[in-house]
C-alpha cells in the first residue's frame, strides 16, 4: 500500500511492546513533515535493525539531516500510564508551561478551559505547530489552539517533535517547533484497550477504552481503518489534599512602608485575605471587622498581622477559598475516526479520512468574591440588631455619621463561579498520492481538508446589575416588608431581596434573580488543500540531490453568537461573538545536496502571501559534517514567522472582570474590568532560529547514543499585551502611556473600580536560549558478561533553559528563565526513564524533575535593610521555589502467539505521594482562590494508580 506519510517500521516484536522508540534525531523538517531518525537497535539475534522515522518527502535513514527531532515511540506512549496523551506530552522537557485543563481553572470568560495544548521552548501555545500525520488541524480557540486530546488517541503510534524553527517547511506558527502526532494508517486486525485509574485518596477516579479495526481487502489494494474511543474522568472538586489548607500565599508585608528597609512581599504560611469572609466582613467605618456568620451571627474578625487585602495569622483561615475551585476539572471525551484507502493503479492511490470529537470539561473557577467593595446602606433592612444597634450609638455622637459601609465577601450562599464546554471537532479529508511512472524517484501526493470545531461556552456567574439591586434591601414603607428599594418605585420589576450579612440566609427565589448561565456558541472553520512533490536527482559525483516543491492553500474563518442578555453586566461571561476570517497562499522549495568531505546541505524556502497582511518569504539553511564514522555535527539558521490569529485580529470585545492591588491606595484590592480588542493592523512575528548540536554514537557501544543541541531564537515583532496589574504598576511609577489605557468607574460602588481597555500589538521582542540533551542505551545482561538474561533500556531526555528574555521597548529586558512560576521555565527539566525486559515480563522505572527557581528574576531577595521597592523590582522576603523530583513505575506482563497478543499493564505515577512544592501566589488577582502550588510544573494530585488490559489480535 502507498501511504501520504512514510512508514516506521516496527520495533515492539524485537523488544517485547514496552522500549522507547529511541530518537537522536536530527533532521531538517521537508515539506509538511520530517526526516528524522533512531538509533540502531539490535534484535534479539543482536543484528543491527535500522529503525526508519520519516516525515519528509525525502524520507532517509541515519543521523543525516541538521534539525534535532525526539521521537516519542508507541511502547513508551502505551507505559505511560496517562489519562490521555495531552498529559503525557506535557512531561518532556522541552514543553513547558502549556495549557490543561487543570491550568485553566480561571480562563473563563475567554472560553479556554478544558484545553490542551503543547508549548514548545515556553514560548507560547500560538508558536507551537501542532500536526496530525503533517496535516495541520482546526484549532479549538480563536487563537488556533488545538486541543490534542481531540486526537484518535488508540492509533497514535508515534510522536515526532521538531525543536527548532521550522516555517519554511511547514509554514507560519512553527517558530518553537513542530509536534507531529503520526497515526498507524497501515494497522491490520483488531484490538482493544480498557483502562482504570484513581489516585491513592481515592478520588479522579477516570476510565478509557478503544477500540480499533484494521482491513485490506480487494486483494491487498483497499484498506479500511477504524478507531472509536471513550474516557470519563471525575476530577476533583475542591482542594482536599492537606496541603491545601495551610494557606501558603505571597501577600503584602505586614511590616512595609516605603523605606524603612522591609521588603514588600512577604511568602508565608497561615495567611488569607483580611477584606472578606464567607459570610461577609465590614472593612471600613468604625464597624470594621464585623463578620456574619452561620444564620446571620455577628462576629469580630480576630486581624493578624494586617496589610489590606491580606492578614498573617489572628482568623486567616476565614480569608481561605480555594476549596471552591477544582483541583482537576471533570471531562467526557468520545471520538471516531476511519480511513479508506484504495490503490487505483500500481503507482497511484487515493485515500479518504474522516473524524468526530466531543470534548466536555466541567469545573470550578473559583469564588463570587468582593474583596470590600459591596456597599450596604445604613438602611439596609438586613442588618442585624446588633449591628444596628451600634450604628445608631455611633451615629449620636459628636463625629461623621455612618450612613453606609463597605462590606468584603467570598459570598458562601452564592454558588461558586462554573465553566461547562463543550466542543465538538469534525475532519474530512481527500487525498491522493503515487509515483509519475511505476519505479520513478518522482512522488507527489494532494490532499483537501475541511475542519469545523463548533464550540459551546457555558458559566454560571451572577449578573452584576441585579445583584446590586437585590442586596439594597429596605423595608417597604408602607407594608413593612423586607423588598428591593427599586421595586417601591417599580413594583413589578421582580427583584428579590438578597442577604449579603450571613451564611443559609437566603432563598433559592433570591438566588434565580441574579444568577444566570451566560452562553457564547463558537465556529471555527479550516480549510486546506495542497500539491507536493519530490524527486531524487542523479548526480554522476555524488549522492543524489533531493528535491521537493509544493504550494498550499488555506483559510481561517471564525464566526459565533451570544444573546444579547449575556453580552454586558456579568461577574464572568460578558462574551461578545468574534468574526473575521483570512486567506494564505503559499510556496515552497527544498533541496538535500550531498557535499565532499562528508558534508551534506539541506536548504529551503518558503513564499507566504496573507490576505490581512501581505507577502512575507521564510527561509531554512542547514549543514551536517561527519569528520568521523561515529560523530557527526550539525547547523541550522532559519527565518520563521508566527502570523496573527483570528483572535489577535479580530477579537470583538472580550471582557473580565477580576482584582489587582491597587498601588494608588496602598495595594487594596480593587475590582477592574478588562476589555480586549482585536488589532487588524497586526502584522507577522518575525523569528531567527539557531540551532547547533553533536551526535555521538560510539561505535564500540553498540546501541549508545548521545546528542547536545543548543538553540538560540529572536523574534522581533512579537505579538503582546501588558497585563492589567502591569498597566496600573507601570502608571503608578510615573510612565504616562500606560496611564492612557485606564479611567476610574464614578457609577461603581467605590466609585475607584478600574475601566481598561488593551489590545494586541507587535511590540515586544523576545529570546529563547537553551541546550537539549539526549541519551539513550539498550543492551543485553549478557553482552556485560552477566549470567542473569533480559534486557535493559535506559533513556534520558533534559532541556536547560538559558534564557527566556523579553523586551516592550519601555521597560528593561527581564529574562523569564529559571522562574518556577507560571511566568518562565525552570532552569533545567529532565526525564529518565529504565526498563527491564525479559520474556513476557517488563518493568519500567521513571524519573521526572525540575530544577529549583526563582519567583521573579527581577525581585531583590531580603530580609531587612531592602532597598526601594518598584513594579520593575519588587523586593521580597525569599525569592527561591524548591525544584522536585517524581518516581513512576510500570509493569507489565505480555502473553504472545503468532495471532494473539494480551498485556495487563500495572502503572504508579508519584510512587512516594510526594506534595507539591509551596508557591506562594499573589498578591493581587484572585490569588486566594487558588492553592500555593503552580499546576504547570508540580505533580499536584499526588501518587495516582492506574490498571488496564489491551487485546490485540493484528499486525
Amino acid at each position: 500500500m502507498i501511504d501520504s506519510v512514510p512508514k516506521i517500521r516496527r520495533i515492539g516484536d524485537s523488544i517485547k511492546g514496552l522500549n522507547v522508540l529511541f530518537a537522536l534525531t536530527i533532521a531538517t523538517p521537508l515539506v509538511a513533515q520530517e526526516v528524522t531518525t533512531t538509533p540502531p537497535v539490535t534484535d534479539e539475534q543482536g543484528a543491527i535493525e535500522d529503525v526508519v522515522v520519516t516525515g519528509s518527502r525525502l524520507a532517509r535513514t541515519g543521523y543525516e539531516t541538521p534539525t534535532p527531532v525526539t521521537v516519542i515511540g508507541e511502547a513508551d506512549i502505551l507505559s505511560s500510564g496517562q489519562p490521555n496523551i495531552a498529559d503525557f506530552v506535557n512531561e518532556l522537557p522541552s514543553v513547558a508551561g502549556s495549557s490543561a485543563p487543570s491550568t485553566a481553572n480561571r480562563s473563563l470568560s475567554n472560553g479556554a478551559a478544558g484545553i490542551s495544548s503543547v508549548n514548545l521552548r515556553s514560548l507560547g501555545n500560538a508558536r507551537t505547530l501542532v500536526l496530525l500525520d503533517g496535516r495541520r488541524s482546526v484549532g479549538s480557540l480563536a487563537q488556533g489552539t488545538v486541543d490534542i486530546n481531540t486526537f484518535p488517541q488508540g492509533l497514535i503510534k508515534n510522536i515526532e517533535i521538531v525543536t527548532g524553527g521550522a516555517s519554511a517547511t511547514y509554514g507560519s506558527d512553527a517558530v518553537s517547533g513542530v509536534v507531529n502526532f503520526i497515526l498507524d494508517k497501515t494497522y491490520s486486525g483488531v484490538k482493544f484497550n480498557i483502562e482504570r485509574g484513581e489516585t491513592s485518596y481515592g478520588d479522579d477516579e477516570n476510565w478509557q477504552a478503544t477500540a480499533t479495526a484494521g482491513m485490506p481487502f480487494a486483494d491487498g489494494r483497499g484498506h479500511l481503518l477504524f478507531n472509536a474511543e471513550s474516557a470519563r474522568r471525575d476530577g476533583i472538586y475542591g482542594m482536599h489534599r492537606e496541603w491545601a489548607d495551610d494557606g501558603w500565599y505571597m501577600v503584602n508585608n505586614p511590616a512595609y512602608q516605603a523605606g524603612n528597609g522591609a521588603p514588600e512581599y512577604f511568602v508565608t504560611n497561615h495567611a488569607g485575605q483580611s477584606v472578606m469572609t464567607p459570610g461577609g466582613i465590614i472593612t471600613n467605618t468604625a464597624l470594621r471587622g464585623t463578620y456574619f456568620g452561620v444564620g446571620g451571627s455577628v462576629n469580630q474578625f480576630a486581624y493578624g498581622a494586617t496589610r489590606d487585602p491580606w492578614t498573617v495569622g489572628g482568623d486567616w483561615e476565614l480569608g481561605q477559598s480555594n476549596q471552591l475551585t477544582s483541583l482537576e476539572p471533570e471531562s467526557d471525551r468520545d471520538g471516531v475516526f476511519t480511513r479508506l484507502s484504495w490503490e487505483l493503479t500500481d503507482s497511484t492511490a487515493v485515500f479518504a479520512e474522516a473524524s468526530w470529537n466531543r470534548n466536555s470539561a466541567k469545573q470550578w473557577g473559583g469564588v463570587q468574591s468582593d474583596k470590600g467593595t459591596i456597599v450596604i446602606m445604613a438602611d439596609n433592612a438586613f442588618i442585624p440588631a446588633s449591628v444596628r444597634q451600634r450604628i445608631a450609638e455611633y451615629n449620636a455622637l459628636p463625629s461623621a455619621d455612618i450612613n453606609q459601609f463597605n462590606l468584603g465577601s467570598s459570598n458562601a450562599d452564592i454558588p461558586t463561579r462554573e465553566s461547562d464546554n463543550e466542543r465538538t471537532v469534525k475532519r474530512f479529508v481527500l487525498g491522493a498520492e503515487g509515483s509519475f511512472l511505476l519505479g520513478s524517484d518522482w512522488k507527489w501526493d494532494t490532499y483537501y481538508q475541511h475542519g469545523v470545531t463548533d464550540a459551546d461556552e457555558r458559566l454560571y456567574s451572577a449578573n452584576t446589575a441585579r445583584l446590586r439591586l437585590a442586596q439594597d434591601a429596605v423595608f417597604h414603607p408602607v407594608t413593612g416588608e423586607i423588598v428591593c428599594r427599586s421595586s417601591i418605585a417599580n413594583p413589578g420589576n421582580g427583584c428579590v431581596p438578597f442577604n449579603r450579612m450571613g451564611i443559609g440566609v437566603n432563598s433559592p427565589e433570591a438566588l434565580a434573580y441574579f444568577m444566570g448561565h451566560p452562553e457564547r456558541t463558537q465556529k471555527f472553520e479550516q480549510d486546506v488543500a495542497a500539491l507536493n512533490f519530490s524527486t531524487k536527482v542523479s548526480n554522476p559525483w555524488l549522492d543524489p540531490i533531493g528535491v521537493a516543491f509544493g504550494v498550499e492553500y488555506r483559510r481561517e474563518e471564525i464566526s459565533g453568537y451570544v444573546a444579547p442578555e449575556y453580552q454586558e453586566g456579568w461577574i464572568v461571561g460578558n462574551f461578545l461573538p468574534t468574526f473575521g476570517d483570512y486567506n494564505v497562499r503559499e510556496a515552497y522549495l527544498e533541496t538535500l545536496v550531498s557535499l565532499p568531505w562528508h558534508l551534506e546541505f539541506n536548504g529551503a524556502a518558503r513564499g507566504t502571501d496573507y490576505s490581512t497582511s501581505g507577502f512575507v518569504t521564510t527561509w531554512k539553511a542547514g549543514l551536517a559534517w561527519s569528520p568521523l564514522a561515529d560523530l557527526r555535527t550539525r547547523l541550522t539558521l532559519s527565518r520563521d514567522i508566527r502570523a496573527p490569529n483570528l483572535e489577535e485580529l479580530y477579537q470583538a470585545g472580550r471582557r473580565r472582570t477580576n482584582s489587582l492591588s491597587d498601588p494608588f491606595f496602598g495595594g487594596i484590592a480593587q475590582r477592574f474590568t478588562e476589555t480586549t480588542i482585536g488589532n487588524t493592523e497586526l502584522q507577522p512575528e518575525k523569528a531567527d532560529a539557531l540551532t547547533l548540536g553533536v551526535v555521538y554514537q560510539p561505535s564500540f557501544v553498540p546501541g549508545l547514543a548521545l546528542s547536545v543541541d543548543y538553540y538560540d531564537i529572536e523574534i522581533e515583532d512579537a505579538i503582546s499585551m501588558v497585563t492589567a496589574q502591569d498597566i496600573v504598576d507601570r502608571c503608578h511609577d510615573g510612565n504616562q502611556t500606560f496611564c492612557a489605557a485606564f479611567t476610574r468607574d464614578p457609577t461603581s460602588q467605590t466609585g475607584n473600580e478600574l475601566i481598561i481597555t488593551n489590545s494586541p500589538f507587535n511590540f515586544v521582542s523576545e529570546r529563547a536560549r537553551g541546550l537539549d540533551l539526549e541519551a539513550s542505551y539498550r543492551f543485553a545482561l549478557s553482552d556485560l558478561g552477566s549470567s542473569l538474561p533480559g534486557n535493559i533500556t535506559v533513556r534520558s531526555l533534559a532541556t536547560h533553559y538559558i534564557e527566556m528574555s523579553s523586551n516592550n521597548g519601555v521597560d528593561p529586558t527581564t529574562d523569564r528563565a529559571g522562574q518556577n512560576t507560571n511566568g518562565g521555565p525552570p532552569d533545567w527539566q529532565y526525564r529518565l526513564s529504565a526498563a527491564y525486559t525479559l520474556d513476557q515480563l517488563t518493568v519500567q522505572f521513571t524519573g521526572r524533575g525540575i530544577s529549583s527557581g526563582t519567583y521573579d528574576n527581577t525581585y531583590i531577595e531580603c530580609t531587612s535593610g531592602c532597598p526601594q521597592s518598584t513594579a520593575l523590582a519588587r523586593t521580597i522576603n525569599t525569592n527561591h521555589i524548591d525544584g522536585a523530583f517524581y518516581l513512576d513505575a510500570f509493569i507489565a506482563w505480555t502473553m504472545q502467539t503468532e495471532s494473539l497478543r494480551n498485556q495487563i499493564f500495572f502503572k504508579v505515577n508519584n510512587v512516594t505521594d510526594k506534595d507539591p512544592v509551596v508557591v506562594g501566589l499573589g498578591p493581587g488577582d484572585s490569588s486566594n482562590v487558588e492553592p500555593g502550588i503552580n499546576r504547570a510544573l508540580y505533580d499536584y494530585l499526588g501518587r495516582t494508580f492506574r490498571i488496564g488490559f489491551r487485546i490485540d489480535w493484528g499486525s
